[in-house]
């Protein structure tokens, strides 16, 4: 079973950029796709972004343009870099597939909090 550890969260102003990562405890080369969720406060978790094995990537309507999806195979770990970030944006971040759970279960996320 695979675990994730999600870090890279914190509190920042509405504009700023956030990096966050997610180590898996396998090569997240045979993890496919490598997702990013996100549960804000009140709401359900909902799929931010995917990447597949070749590298294609799909990502929600309210973060198109401003997050990126990668993984660097080699240090068994996915990213989402995260810019231009507004208050909707703040959520508990998880790593994992489509449909979830999977490989392993949901890490303990990370928190992103976006101030206005």
């Amino acid at each position: 079973q695979v675990q994730f550890v999600e870090s890279g969260g914190g509190l920042v102003q509405a504009g700023g950029s956030l990096r966050l990562s997610c180590a898996a405890s396998e090569s997240t080369f045979t993890i496919n796709p490598m997702a990013w969720y996100r549960q804000a406060p009140g709401k359900q978790r909902e799929l931010v972004a995917t990447i597949i094995r070749g590298g294609n990537t799909n990502y929600a309507d309210s973060v198109k343009g401003r997050f990126t999806i990668s993984r660097d195979n080699a240090k068994n770990t996915a990213y989402l870099q995260m810019n231009i970030l507004k208050p909707e944006d703040t959520a508990v971040y998880y790593c994992n597939t489509v449909p979830p759970n999977i490989y392993g279960n949901w890490g303990q996320g990370t928190q992103v909090t976006v101030s206005s």
